[in-house]
């Protein structure tokens, strides 16, 4: 029963890290276009 648990909670980490993934990318792109403008100055 145990490595049923267990493969349940490896396909939610990695359904949410796709998720992130999809959801986050322009987040995380415009994240760093900051900083680097940031550390340009």
């Amino acid at each position: 029963m145990g490595w049923l648990i267990f493969l349940l909670v490896a396909v939610a980490v990695v359904a949410a890290v796709f998720w992130a993934k999809k959801h986050f990318r322009d987040e995380i792109e415009r994240a760093k276009r900051i900083n680097r403008a940031n550390r340009d100055k």
